[in-house]
């Protein structure tokens, strides 16, 4: 019996926010500051596992949930920084991974005993990569009021107690204050301005064995809603159907999505005149990674014999007969690049430190990632000098249709 796992993408419920779309708040501190307890006072909840022994949380505890007043989010509680032996040194390496993450960090310090050398390693890790922060001061139950660190703005520092709960509402409000300062609060769209409304458009959404029953996969349930958000008129069909539906409208649609994997047969199909691109190049502008990615799909035609190609997706799902990224993909980059290539692959969270081995990076459009996550995998390879691209931009690419799919994006956004 055939799984009805869909093969690109996670499903997602029509009343759900996805976690790739919530603010992502973490906090950070040694072992033992108390950061677990604080945790389940902001959350109200029993959320990590509390004691006296040094590092009890193990691994990184992630929770979806609203908080006011900032909504959707997610919370993660993390390991202590400087947890010790060989399973310490594997839970720092994760908590690293968390931050790459992280939209708003809360670094818990011990007030009885002021920033230790740890403190100030993660205080150092967030102005690097640039995360919004606060430093609170825990056990200010058993300290009383605390000197202000000099080196952290004084607005940024609040004093705390997980144990007494004082404070922490006004923890709360300050995590949303500096939130705002991420930018993952701020409101973006996905063709919001590449549309008027009343305009007609068409999301061409193959249904296929592996599609999930009664569901759509994330980037089309967003794309369809952000229409509906514009006014626009969001008339849906297979790519089978395609052709008659365009012939029986009185007017040509303002704009064709189409799943990346239809792209060629949907390009023949489209008239030229008729804007085209697909929901995966959509999602690159969405996360910020379209002229990272852009860049990067240029180097499919400086492929040699004996390359090593990573395709990276970012969730993790039951692979069938003619998946994307181990099957077509590779398929479609041997016959556009005549060269005898080798490919592997990375799912989840799991993305490679070390990238030198690849000539180029293929991800996926990063619909189960927040734009955070995303903006770290493109860097990393960036610093590391390799190429990462887009599934859509290489499937129009292999199909000579690249510059067609991105007429619609506005030059500023490319270049």
């Amino acid at each position: 019996m055939k799984s009805r796992g869909r093969k690109r993408g996670f499903q997602m419920s029509m009343n759900d926010t996805p976690r790739s779309e919530r603010i992502h708040i973490a906090f950070f501190g040694k072992r033992n500051a108390g950061k677990s307890s604080l945790v389940n006072r902001v959350t109200s909840q029993q959320m990590s596992i509390v004691s006296e022994v040094r590092g009890t949380t193990t691994d990184p505890v992630v929770k979806s949930m609203e908080l006011l007043p900032l909504g959707p989010v997610v919370i993660t509680d993390t390991p202590g920084f400087d947890d010790e032996g060989d399973l310490g040194e594997m839970r720092v390496k994760k908590t690293r991974e968390i931050l790459g993450r992280t939209d708003t960090a809360v670094l818990v310090a011990d007030a009885s005993q002021g920033l230790t050398e740890c403190d100030r390693q993660l205080l150092a890790l967030f102005k690097e990569q640039e995360i919004p922060y606060l430093l609170a001061w825990n056990k200010t139950d058993l300290t009383g009021e605390v000197q202000p660190e000099d080196s952290v703005a004084k607005e940024d520092q609040i004093c705390v107690s997980a144990l007494t709960g004082e404070h922490v509402e006004e923890l709360k409000q300050a995590i949303a204050r500096v939130a705002a300062r991420s930018g993952a609060a701020k409101e973006r769209s996905l063709i919001g301005d590449l549309i008027r409304p009343m305009d007609l458009v068409i999301l061409v959404i193959p249904i296929d064995f592996a599609a999930p029953k009664g569901r759509l996969i994330l980037p089309q349930v967003q794309v369809l809603r952000d229409a509906l958000d514009h006014g626009a008129r969001a008339m849906c069909v297979r790519e089978s159907e395609l052709a008659q539906t365009l012939a029986s409208l009185p007017e040509k649609p303002a704009l064709v999505i189409t799943d990346s994997q239809a792209f060629g047969a949907v390009s023949q199909i489209v008239p030229d005149d008729v804007p085209l691109t697909s929901f995966s190049i959509l999602m690159a502008r969405y996360k910020g990674a379209l002229k990272v990615q852009l860049s990067g799909v240029r180097a499919l035609k400086e492929l040699q014999d004996g390359d090593r190609i990573l395709i990276s997706e970012g969730c993790t799902h039951h692979r069938q007969c003619g998946d994307i990224g181990t099957v077509k993909l590779p398929a479609w980059i041997r016959e556009y690049s005549g060269k005898q290539l080798t490919f592997e692959t990375s799912s989840g969270l799991s993305f490679p430190d070390d990238l030198r081995p690849y000539a180029v990076i293929v991800h996926c459009g990063a619909c189960m990632l927040n734009e955070k996550e995303v903006a770290a995998r493109n860097r990393r390879a960036l610093e590391q000098g390799i190429p990462i691209t887009n599934y859509g931009m290489v499937i129009a690419e292999v199909n000579g249709i690249l510059d067609r799919a991105l007429r619609v994006i506005p030059k500023e956004d490319q270049e």
